[in-house]
C-alpha cells in the first residue's frame, strides 16, 4: 500500500501511517528499531532495497530522507516537503517512509524525522553515500544510538578513514569495518589451532579499500606485531600472511568468493569468504546496538602509526635461497718438473691431473 503526500507535514505522515495500518488489517506497531537513511535521489533506490531485505530480520520503520538540491534562489527560499508512505508489501516487514526535503526544510531536517521515530525504539541513522565529517555532531545524527558509515564510497577512502578517527564517538561503525568480520573471525580461528608466537604479518588487497587498512590496523592492535600492506588486483581483501613460530598462516582469496587457509603441517582447506551485500552488512550493524570497543581500538591504532611500524620494523618476504654453488681450486704456481714433480691436486680436483702425478717418478726413473 502506498499514499503520497505533497507538500505536507509531519502530523499528516504519522496520520497517513496510522490509517495505512488500519486499512491493512495490522493496528498494532511490531517494529523493534527506527533506521534514518540519509541519502540523494541518485542512491536512495539502493539504499532503500537493502534496508527492505534486512527488515526481514529486524523489522523497523525505515524513514529515507533525500535532500533535493534546489536549482534557483527562488526555488530555496520556497520550503516544501513530500513523502511517500509504504505499508504491507511495498515495506517488506516494516513501514517505509521517503521524505523529500525542498528549500530551507533541508538544513533542518531534525525537525522532521523527530515527530516520526518510534516512541521508546532505539534509532540508527545510516549514510550509504556523502557521510558528514563528524557524525556524533550531525543534526541527525544526535538523534541515533548507532551511526553507520562507508568510507569505500567516499571520493577519498584513506583520508575519510582517518577523519573517522580523528572525530570518533561511541556508537560510530562503518561498513568497511563490517566486511572484514568473516576475516577477522577466520584469523582468529586459525591461531586457536596452533599453538605459536605471531612475529610479523601481511595484508594484500586492492589499492584505496579501507577495509584493508582496517584489516592491518586490528592485526597490528591485537598481535602487537609489525603489519605490511600489499598491493594487489582485488577484488578487495585478497590474503592474509602471517609469520608465526610454528611455521606461516596464509588465507588466500583470490576470485572474491572462496578462501584457501595453509597451516603449517596441516592439509590446505577451503573456506567459504564471498564478498557480502549491503542489505547482508545493514543487517549485522543492526544486530548490536552498543559501542563496538574493538572498532575503535583498531581505528585509533592510526595509520600513521601503522605505516611507521611497518617501515621499521617489518621484515620484507624472505627469497628463496639460491643452491650453494661448489668452489673450484684456484691453480697452484707452476714448480719447476725436475725436483719436485706435478703437485698434489685438491680434493675436488679431476682424476686426470692425478693419473699425470703418478706417472711423474717413472719418467724420473728413466732420465736416471
Amino acid at each position: 500500500m502506498k499514499t503520497d503526500l505533497t507538500d505536507t507535514t509531519s502530523s499528516k505522515i504519522n496520520k497517513a501511517l496510522v490509517l495505512g495500518r488500519r486499512a491493512i488489517g495490522t493496528p498494532a506497531v511490531g517494529m523493534v528499531l527506527t533506521l534514518v537513511i540519509v541519502t540523494d535521489e541518485e542512491n536512495a533506490y539502493d539504499a532503500l532495497k537493502a534496508a527492505n531485505e534486512a527488515s526481514r530480520e529486524h523489522p523497523s520503520r525505515t524513514l529515507v530522507v533525500i535532500k533535493r538540491v534546489s536549482r534557483s534562489p527562488r526555488d530555496r527560499a520556497k520550503t516544501r516537503l513530500d513523502a511517500e508512505v509504504r505499508l504491507g508489501a511495498d515495506a517488506s516487514t516494516g513501514e517505509t517512509v521517503v521524505l523529500r526535503l525542498y528549500g530551507e526544510v533541508v538544513d533542518h531536517a531534525q525537525s522532521v524525522v523527530l515527530p516520526l521515530l518510534l516512541p521508546d525504539a532505539p534509532v540508527v541513522v545510516w549514510w550509504p553515500v556523502n557521510a558528514p565529517a563528524d557524525p556524533a555532531n550531525d543534526p541527525l545524527g544526535a538523534l541515533a544510538q548507532r551511526r553507520v558509515t562507508d568510507t569505500y564510497a567516499a571520493e577519498q577512502p584513506i583520508q575519510e578513514l582517518i577523519g573517522r578517527a580523528e572525530t570518533y564517538t561511541p556508537g560510530d561503525t562503518d561498513l568497511s569495518w563490517t566486511r572484514i568480520t568473516p576475516w577477522r573471525s577466520m584469523l582468529a580461528a586459525a591461531l586457536d589451532q596452533v599453538a605459536c608466537e605471531v612475529t610479523s604479518a601481511e595484508v594484500e588487497g586492492e589499492e584505496f579499500n579501507p577495509s584493508v587498512e582496517l584489516l592491518a590496523m586490528w592485526v597490528a592492535e591485537r598481535l602487537k606485531v609489525p603489519v605490511r600492506r600489499s598491493k594487489s588486483a582485488g577484488p578487495g581483501l585478497t590474503s592474509v600472511r602471517l609469520e608465526t613460530s610454528a611455521g606461516p598462516i596464509v588465507l588466500d582469496r583470490a576470485d572474491g568468493s572462496l578462501a584457501t587457509l595453509s597451516i603449517q603441517g596441516q592439509p590446505d582447506r577451503g573456506v567459504a569468504l564471498k564478498r557480502r551485500e549491503t542489505a547482508e552488512l545493514i543487517a549485522e550493524e543492526l544486530r548490536r546496538l552498543d559501542p563496538d570497543d574493538t572498532y575503535a581500538a583498531a581505528l585509533r591504532f592510526g595509520l600513521e602509526r601503522l605505516d611507521e611500524r611497518a617501515a621499521t620494523t617489518a621484515p620484507e618476504p624472505a627469497a628463496p635461497a639460491e643452491p650453494a654453488r661448489s668452489a673450484e681450486p684456484a691453480p697452484a704456481p707452476a714448480e719447476d718438473a725436475g725436483t719436485d714433480g706435478a703437485t698434489e691436486a685438491d680434493g675436488a680436483a679431476e682424476p686426470a691431473p692425478k693419473a699425470a702425478a703418478k706417472k711423474a717418478p717413472a719418467r724420473k726413473a728413466a732420465a736416471k
